[in-house]
């Protein structure tokens, strides 16, 4: 009987991306790639897009402020893709590609890996039909065990029913530092937000409410003691904010932090 051919799912491909697959399903990954050549044009592409965004220290940290305005929005694929085109000319220099590559990941914000490893685990499973979750919202105390156990910390799943959003169900999901869970919400109209929790060191950095926008797509963040989390929606940034602030309320039962500029 012929032996049926390996083909890897979108998650073990951005696995592969990041280096946090075993070594056993790394070969075969690359075993894939060298016989699908367009699979690996785009494997490639997003290695370079990595490197280049681990390049943009020269991004303004957005502060906080009080009275109510708002500073310009940040672009962050227009950003993004400016950085990548410096960054294609020095890895063009062959060798110098791997250097840049260590170089920058050593100069990264931490900020900047939250926001990219959220949006990129909204984009992948939110058209998701059949699967976009893991474990469904049926299984939620299951959910939460489980979650808890891999993250190394008691995680909570917030309700936000008052939102219109009602819990889908969550998943794990390989990051760094990493491990990270992921719940996805849907409202009458089919709409879906994310809500990415990333097991991060102790020690409070900034609790401020920061944000990010990407064409439609808004992005809130904020980083605790034992996590960082980042909302991922497509809609207003008002609501957004009211998202925002009840998730804060029911993780740590406290007054939702500062707002920060976009």
């Amino acid at each position: 009987m012929t032996e049926p051919t390996f083909q890897p799912s979108e998650e073990q491909l951005h696995a592969y991306v990041d280096d946090f697959l075993p070594e056993a399903e790394r070969m075969a990954v690359e075993r894939y790639l060298a016989d699908h050549p367009s699979e690996a044009l785009r494997i490639e592409a997003y290695r370079q897009q990595n490197a280049a965004l681990q390049g943009l220290r020269a991004l303004p940290e957005a502060h906080p402020f009080t009275l109510p305005e708002f500073r310009p929005r940040v672009r962050w694929r227009a950003v993004a893709l400016r950085t990548a085109a410096a960054a294609v000319l020095l890895l063009a220099g062959g060798g110098g590609g791997w250097w840049l590559h260590g170089h920058l990941e050593r100069g990264r914000p931490l900020w900047m890996r939250l926001v990219e490893q959220a949006e990129r685990a909204h984009q992948t499973f939110v058209p998701e039909v059949v699967h976009p979750v893991e474990v469904t919202s049926a299984h939620e105390q299951h959910l939460r065990t489980w979650l808890s156990r891999r993250l190394g910390t008691p995680v909570t799943v917030p309700v936000l029913k008052r939102h219109g959003y009602d819990l889908m169900g969550g998943r794990l999901l390989p990051a760094s530092p990493g491990p990270a869970a992921q719940f996805m919400y849907q409202d009458a109209q089919g709409n879906r937000l994310t809500l990415y929790m990333l097991a991060a060191p102790t020690g409070r950095r900034d609790t401020s409410f920061r944000y990010v926008q990407d064409g439609a797509l808004r992005i809130c963040y904020w980083m605790g003691q034992t996590m960082d989390f980042a909302i991922t929606g497509e809609m207003p940034r008002d609501q957004l904010d009211g998202i925002a602030k009840s998730v804060y309320l029911q993780l740590n039962h406290m007054k939702p932090p500062r707002v920060g500029a976009w």
